[in-house]
C-alpha cells in the first residue's frame, strides 16, 4: 500500500508545529522507521476535535505510532509485549497485555539500531516472517 500523501503531509505539519526538541525527535523517529522498513506506510489517524490526530506508522498492520506532549515524544508499538526488548528501549505501558511505549524526554539519546531492530521485529509479526 502506499503512502498516503495527506497524511504524509499531516505529520510535516505535526513536526513543524514544534519547533523544539520534541520536533526535531519526532522527525528523527520518522526517519528511523523508514529506514528501518522502506516500505512503511505513513498513516494520520484519530483526528477529533479535541485532537489534531496521531501519526501512525504500519506494514500490514500498525507499528508505532508518534505522540508528542508536553515533557515528551511518545513511540508506541502497537504489539509491542509480544516483541523482545533486549536494549530495553520500552520505558512505559510496560503493564499492558499488548502495547508497550518509548518515551523519549528532551537530552535522550535514540539507541538508532535498538530502535531499527523493534521496527523491524514488529514488522516481522505482522508479516508472519
Amino acid at each position: 500500500m502506499p503512502n498516503n500523501p495527506d497524511a504524509s503531509n499531516l505529520i510535516d505539519k505535526r513536526i513543524a508545529e514544534f519547533d523544539d526538541w520534541r520536533g526535531k525527535t519526532l522527525s528523527k523517529v520518522r526517519d528511523i522507521v523508514k529506514k528501518a522498513d522502506p516500505d512503511v506506510v505513513e498513516e494520520w489517524k484519530w483526528a477529533k476535535a479535541t485532537s489534531p490526530g496521531t501519526p501512525v506508522w504500519s506494514h500490514n498492520g500498525g507499528i508505532c505510532t508518534g505522540e508528542v506532549y508536553k515533557n515528551v515524544v511518545k513511540l508506541t508499538f502497537f504489539k509491542g509485549a509480544s516483541l523482545d526488548d533486549p536494549s530495553g528501549l520500552f520505558n512505559s505501558s510496560l503493564d499492558g497485555k499488548v502495547r508497550r511505549a518509548i518515551d523519549i524526554n528532551e537530552g535522550d539519546k535514540l539507541n538508532e539500531a535498538a530502535l531499527k531492530k523493534l521496527i523491524r521485529a514488529a514488522v516481522a509479526l505482522n508479516t508472519g516472517s
